[in-house]
């Protein structure tokens, strides 16, 4: 097992590592930009470096100055969290060269994921079902043009190298084609220095369902049940869980033979998650696969009764898994609290906390690195909380969450909190009647007096 990690990250995530190194009895690194110097992972890890300023760039992206941290503090292995460089291969092969352990998996499984088009091409050779679109990226305009009239409109083409709903637009016509190809590459470029596009068919009415894996060192995989990701914003998620209302027996049986399907066919070492859309005739498709540990982890942990955090340690230590698949008990679900205006847009709000009241109570978890007197710094994503709740079932889950949501007291700065309460209050939510297109009709209304 190893001595010392290193967390390459900020924020809830490298707090939460931080809690279950020490469980482990493993000492812990904190590396922090100087926006950073008064957050929590800083203060309760062992160890703390400063990285550099407050940019991403010159700091939690900085290859060299986070193996610099690694040589002077005498870390043996490297958590990179989500986000950052948790998915940059280049960085696990860094790691590799100077004998530090990547937690997570190896630079060539993760460069077969890291590419939409390579990652097609693998699911389709390991037999997974996808989303019918063009064979690789696209030369030109013309090409794009003539795989959306095979495979029908509407069609959705996406960056290779996107994220977060960025080079990502939906054509619905011909027409359209030619105006949605430049802006998509545009922002493509702008976003990830990449500009190839592919072409898939645009599912209608889908739901947002992922898969958790893990796979060891020793070629098993197992799975982990799914999570609804289908509540997002511009495709970002704002409300996971698990298990998901949409789901029967059939279905979770047959996507959780395609999830195990795709760790097997990349050898899948780590904790990793393998996304679906679902359509309306319940049939699915690979969407990608995340490498890393997800933000909505918590969702699994709650219903399976897991540490995953911990797994991803053993696996990388060169410790077994059971193999077992495991099937939801309970139901959870998380609420991500940003630091963000609702009824502006979500415009970011950035500012110092005032007083600050987190929810408690039996199946309430809040995973946070905030508190009274923090300021959210702008340069960051916006995320300030996790708010998790477990129950028995999802109407008792939901009563809970909209108990824990009026429990939580943040002054200063706005956040998310009053849409997930009326979130929480929409009747078709309640039955589960939803799909990514959601929150497209949601009516928020105005802000309580």
């Amino acid at each position: 097992m190893f001595k010392k990690v290193l967390i390459a990250n900020r924020g809830e995530i490298a707090l939460r590592i931080i809690r279950t190194c020490k469980e482990m009895g493993i000492k812990t690194v904190a590396v922090y930009s100087t926006a950073d110097r008064d957050s929590l992972h800083v203060r309760f890890a062992d160890e703390a470096v400063c990285i550099g300023p407050p940019a991403s760039a010159e700091s939690y992206l900085s290859i060299p100055k986070i193996m610099a941290a690694v040589e002077i503090t005498n870390a043996d292995a490297i958590h990179p969290g989500y986000g950052f460089l948790s998915e940059n291969a280049d960085f696990a092969e860094v790691c590799t060269g100077y004998g530090i352990k990547f937690i997570g998996p190896t630079a060539a499984q993760m460069r077969k994921m890291g590419d939409k088009v390579t990652a097609k091409a693998t699911m389709i050779k390991a037999g997974v079902p996808v989303v019918p679109g063009s064979d690789g990226l696209l030369k030109d305009v013309a090409q794009g043009k003539k795989v959306a009239k095979e495979i029908g409109y509407p069609v959705i083409i996406k960056a290779t190298a996107g994220g977060g709903g960025k080079g990502m637009r939906i054509i619905w016509k011909e027409e359209e084609f030619k105006v949605a190809w430049d802006s998509a590459r545009q922002e493509a470029k702008a976003s990830f220095g990449n500009d190839g596009m592919y072409c898939e068919k645009f599912v209608e009415e889908p739901h947002h369902i992922e898969f958790q894996i893990a796979g060891d060192q020793f070629g098993t995989v197992c799975h982990l049940s799914e999570r609804d990701c289908s509540i997002q914003r511009r495709h970002q998620k704002l409300v996971e869980e698990s298990p998901s209302p949409y789901m029967d027996d059939d279905l979770r049986e047959r996507m959780g033979e395609a999830a195990i399907k795709a760790g097997k066919s990349i050898k899948y070492e780590g904790v990793g998650t393998v996304e679906f859309l679902v359509d309306k005739h319940k049939d699915f498709y690979f969407m990608e696969m995340n490498t890393r540990i997800q933000v909505e982890h918590p969702v699994t942990e709650e219903v399976v009764d897991c540490d995953l955090i911990k797994e991803q340690i053993k696996i990388a230590a060169g410790e077994k898994i059971s193999g077992k698949n495991y099937i939801p008990t309970m139901w959870a679900m998380e609420c991500r609290i940003n630091a963000e205006d609702p009824y502006r847009d979500f415009r970011p709000a950035p500012g110092k906390i005032g007083s600050f009241h987190s929810p408690k109570g039996h199946g309430v978890r809040v995973d946070t690195h905030v508190y009274a007197g923090y300021s959210v710094p702008p340069y960051y994503d916006s995320m300030i909380a996790k708010i998790i709740c477990r129950a028995q079932t999802r109407e008792e889950c939901i009563r809970k969450m909209e108990r824990a949501l009026d429990e939580f007291i943040i002054e200063g700065v706005k956040t998310t909190v009053p849409f997930h309460k009326k979130l929480m209050k929409d009747p078709d939510f309640r039955r589960g009647v939803f799909n990514t297109g959601f929150i497209n009709t949601f009516e928020l209304g105005e802000p309580e007096e």
